[in-house]
Formats: C-alpha cells, structure tokens, sequence
C-alpha cells in the first residue's frame, strides 16, 4: 500500500473492512479475528474514529507481537502485510478459509462497521454458511473496472459524505478498498452497486414496481423497472412509493408533507430488500407493489438457515454483508436490530396496523394502508398529471437530442432554467434519466422501460 491508497481508506472511513485504531495494543487480536470471520480487510494503526492521523510507529517488537497474537488465533491466522506508510501502521488481513476464527477474548465479526462479539447462535451459523462462498463476493463474469458507471460511483460518495474525487486511474484501489475488487475482478457486489445496466450481467437483479387498481393483480394502471445500480433502484422505489401514495399538508413553522404509510418505515423495507435478496436466484426480481389496501414489498431468498419469523431483526447474521455495509455508510442502514423494531415502531406512533412479515421462498414485508386517510386533492392531482407531461416532453427532446443543454430545453419548455433541474433531478432519481459524463461535453441517456401491462 502507498499513501495515496492509505488517503484514500482513510477518506472512505471505518466500514466492513477497514478499522482505525489511534494507538496500538494487544487486544488488536479482536479486530484481526473479525476481519478473517468477514471479508478480510485493513487495521489502520494511527488514526481517529474522526479520520485525523494521530501517528504509530511501527517497531520490530511491535510487529512481533501482532504477528505472535495472530498466531495464538484459532485457527491460526497469517497477516498478510504489516508494513508503515507515512505515519500510519497498516496491518492487511486476508478472508480467513477456516471460519469461524476466535481470539482469547471469543468470536468477533465486523459489522456496521464496527467489531462485535458474536453470540453462540451466531457463530453456529458463521459455521454453517462457512462451507459457502456468498454470491455477492463471486467474481462477476464479464465485468470489469471499465464497465463501472463512473457517475454512480460520485452518487455513492455524495451520499457517504466522502470528500474524494474517483476516476478511472484510481478506480480500481477505490472498489479494492471497499472489498468489491481483489485486483484481479470485481466481484459482483461491485457491479450490483455500480453498473449501468446490471441485467447485462446480473440476469432479473431490478427492482420492479407496480401500482395496481383494486386488491389484487388484475388491472394495472402503473409500472416502472429499475435496471440501473442498487442505488438508483433504492431512488426509483421511493419515488414511485411517494408518487402512488396519499398525503397530506400541515403547517406548523414550515410546510409537512405527512403520508399514509410513514415513508422511514418503507424506507427500511426497501433498504432491506435491496439488501438481503438472494441475487444468485434467476427469473424474478425484487417487487414493490401498491394495491388499494395495502402496499407490498418482497425480495426473493426468504430468511437464512436458522433464523425465523420470531428472531429475524436481532440476528446478525446477513446474506449479503459487503452490499449491508455499503448501504449503511451511504447512512441507509439502521444498525443491527433496529430495522425491523423501526418499521413496527413507526406503524405503531401513526396509529397503523402493524406490518406483516412473511418468509418462504421470498420475504414479504406488507403495510396496510389507512382506509381513512384523505385522498390527494384535486388539484394536486392535475399538477401531477401536467408534471409528467412536462417529463415526457423532456424525455422526448432528449431522445431526439442526447446532447441537448438545460438552457435549450428551458426554451423549448417555456420554463425556467431552475424549473428544468427540477424535473431532471426527479427523472433522474426515479432513475429513468441518466447523465453521462460530466456538465460540459456529456450526455444524455434514456433508460428503457417497459410499458405497462394492459
């Protein structure tokens, strides 16, 4: 590691693979043991939880000792690389083969970016999924650093808080850092996060939503295909949500916009079924359904071997860990827990019926709707309806013009200039519009949807 690539982990922050440490000591055992039980990773000795470097020196008794105490792990474990870059100690901790890995202290795994002792039932199941590799940390076949959308990754980091610029020279220590990259492919938590198109190669990785008329599957009267990365899809499900369902104003000091469902408590169900899906089952996707009485959001792959409708939200076991931690330092991800208390929490202050959870070969996560709730008003309605004239003008004019200015199509509108960046923020975040490139000398691109079933 040079210290351009140690900038750049300190930068990101502790997550999944990474944990800062301001000096060192021995009870480091615990964060080398929760490395080898996750996805391996970096310790960085030297540096703030605030990501200030408050320098260590790397001395041979020093490296000895770590050396000596990742020895006394069981398994043993092998420290791929102590070394000292500028002021910082680097310890490089590979996946462990032999999981689960204990210290003198106990189990220990890293997540939400943290190190936690692992319960009994928890390391039970560490031992039972050990004999499999996750589908998300598979090489994806056909992808490489070349292929990720340069302006996801700038999403990423906008919503991380992450003050760091990523091209393409530095792509690929960018995606090693974050575990989606071995230096040889990215994995498919990497293109999951990152593609611009991940059905090409990902097959049915979308987020397919649909407002249906009535209480079941008969008439639809509205639907739109995420295809884009897991970010954009996790934007184009809030904003269909927030299209189809009823809200109300009230005024207080400022203007509040209060919805049927509280939207943190889909928020949370989306979130975790972007989450925890099984992305290596083929011929279905992700749903967000609205009916009349309720609204419905399901992922395939049901619950994890030992974990079951009572005890589900409270154990940390996770399908997808490296996909969890990246949705939890975009601020996504509640810590461990707390999700699922959330969602019945949020139903419970609204004065709603509790929503319902089910597991068999998908996991169903169902939200009653307030038959009281009063409707849109009328003119609420007719501006919607005039707002997405104006979008399919716009779409319109990107089609027969990719490289068309906001200011021309301001013109063409009879808009403002800021009422154009309006409706291209929104179709962008439904994500049915995309910018390629940068401001000047980019583009634009229509994502192709399907049109509604008749």
């Amino acid at each position: 590691m040079d210290a351009k690539e140690l900038k750049l982990l300190i930068a990101e922050g502790e997550g999944l693979t990474v944990e800062f440490k301001e000096k060192y000591t021995p009870r480091i055992d615990r964060d080398i043991v929760a490395m080898a039980n996750s996805s391996g990773g970096f310790i960085l000795l030297g540096v703030s939880d605030d990501r200030r470097v408050t320098g260590e020196k790397l001395t041979n008794q020093m490296k000895a000792e770590i050396s000596s105490l990742a020895r006394n792990c069981d398994p043993h474990i092998s420290i791929a690389k102590i070394s000292q870059v500028g002021g910082v100690v680097v310890l490089e901790v590979p996946e462990g083969p032999e999981k689960p890995y204990s210290c003198s202290s106990g189990y220990f795994r890293r997540l939400d970016g943290m190190t936690q002792k692992m319960t009994q039932k928890e390391v039970r199941l560490v031992f039972r999924a050990a004999a499999d590799r996750s589908f998300e940390s598979l090489p994806c076949k056909g992808f490489s650093p070349e292929n990720v959308q340069l302006s996801a990754v700038r999403d990423f980091l906008k919503e991380t808080g992450a003050d760091l610029k990523v091209n393409r020279a530095s792509l690929p220590s960018f995606l090693s850092s974050l575990g989606l990259h071995d230096g040889g492919a990215v994995n498919n938590a990497g293109a999951l996060m990152f593609a611009a198109d991940i059905n090409r190669f990902i097959p049915h990785s979308e987020t397919i939503m649909a407002a249906f008329k009535g209480v079941d599957k008969v008439h639809i009267y509205d639907r739109l295909d995420a295809r884009a990365d897991l970010l954009s899809q996790f934007n184009a499900a809030m904003g269909f949500l927030k299209k189809h369902l009823n809200v109300r104003s009230e005024i207080y000091i400022d203007r509040t916009e209060i919805y049927e469902i509280p939207l943190e408590a889909l928020r949370e169900a989306v979130v975790n079924a972007l989450v925890h899906r099984d992305y290596s089952v083929r011929g279905t996707s992700i749903y967000v359904n609205i009916f009349d009485d309720r609204v419905d959001i399901s992922n395939p792959g049901g619950l994890l071997p030992g974990v079951t409708t009572r005890n589900f939200g409270t154990e940390s076991v996770r399908r997808n860990p490296v996909i969890a931690d990246l949705f939890h330092r975009m601020g996504k991800v509640e810590r461990l827990g707390t999700g699922i208390r959330r969602m019945k929490d949020l139903m419970r202050e609204a004065g709603l019926k509790a929503p319902v959870f089910t597991s068999d070969t998908f996991f169903h996560a169902v939200f009653h709707r307030d038959p009281k709730y009063s409707l849109k008003r009328a003119g609420e309605k007719t501006r919607e309806k005039t707002r997405e004239k104006t979008r399919e003008k716009i779409l319109s004019l990107v089609r027969g013009d990719s490289g068309i200015t906001t200011a021309a199509l301001a013109e063409s509108l009879a808009l403002t200039v800021k009422g154009v960046e309006w409706h291209l923020k929104k179709l962008r975040g439904e994500g049915i519009l995309r910018r390629v490139g940068p401001d000047k000398g980019g583009h634009w691109q229509v994502i192709p949807r399907p049109k509604a079933d008749k």
